[in-house]
């Protein structure tokens, strides 16, 4: 990633919104914690760098993550926050050779990583044909967001995140709403809803809000999807498998990186299978 302030790029491909491990100095193994689970083998702290980063912070058993105990790495991707903290908010200083950047570091990348999240989410509702009447208040959102991202550690340490997502997301819901609006007929309204373990093979939820629903373990084989807004869904182990989720709005790598599928299960062009389906 270039040193040097840009804007997002227009698109669901900016490249600034994309990891890029080998420009980040192993935040997202160091600053954040987890707990010995399902999802990985050992407690680590927040701040502390996990056992598995070896040198040029580069995962020692990337490529075994799953086998290792560690399915819980497979599915989080920073957006891009990492390279931007790493980079551009410390110009490039690790801190391994500067240690009193380490805890503003540490401190800065989780709320650089929401503020991407919001990015990712506000590019694709500004690049729908539907959001017209919205559109020039997602490209100030737009522009807003990314500023914040391009602030002081100082800063970004003092940002209310929170607040920031409040502001944004009526806009997100609107524009999900007039994207779903296009589709024909009474559209399923699951905003919010515990949906965890549900049995919902073949169902017809196209243009169905999902929003923030709760579809872990959920059966969704051969499901049509397609035009669900799918923002903050916990798709954890909910099986995709022949699912229609094309024009799916709002979905993100994690979440299907997080679900079951197969070769068969549809995506958004700008989506990929992930290698364990």
């Amino acid at each position: 990633m270039s040193r040097t302030p840009s804007g997002p790029t227009a698109g669901r491909q900016s490249p600034d919104l994309v990891s890029d491990c080998s420009n980040c100095f192993g935040l997202c193994c160091v600053a954040l914690p987890f707990a010995a689970s399902s999802g990985f083998a050992v407690d680590k702290a927040a701040g502390t760098p996990c056992g598995n980063l070896g040198g040029g912070f580069r995962c020692r058993i990337h490529d075994r993550l799953r086998d290792s105990g560690y399915p819980g790495c497979t599915v989080y991707d920073c957006f891009g926050a990492g390279q931007k903290v790493s980079q551009l908010t410390f110009e490039g200083r690790d801190w391994r050779r500067s240690p009193a950047d380490a805890r503003p570091m540490f401190d800065a990348f989780p709320v650089m990583r929401q503020l991407h999240e919001l990015l990712v989410y506000l590019t694709e509702a500004v690049d729908l044909p539907q959001a017209g009447p919205v559109r020039a208040q997602l490209r100030r959102a737009l522009a807003d967001t990314d500023r914040l991202t391009r602030g002081s550690a100082d800063a970004l340490a003092r940002l209310d995140v929170t607040a920031v997502r409040q502001a944004v997301n009526p806009l997100l819901l609107r524009a999900g709403e007039l994207a779903r609006a296009e589709v024909p007929g009474r559209k399923a309204d699951h905003r919010g809803a515990d949906l965890a373990g549900a049995r919902l093979r073949g169902a017809r939820l196209r243009g169905a809000s999902l929003r923030g629903a709760c579809l872990i373990a959920a059966d969704l084989t051969g499901a049509d999807l397609s035009r669900a807004d799918l923002i903050g869904a916990d798709l954890r182990d909910a099986d995709l498998s022949g699912a229609d989720l094309t024009g799916a709005l709002f979905l993100t790598q994690p979440q299907l990186d997080a679900a079951k599928g197969d070769p068969a299960t549809r995506l958004p062009a700008h989506l990929r299978h992930p290698a364990h389906w």
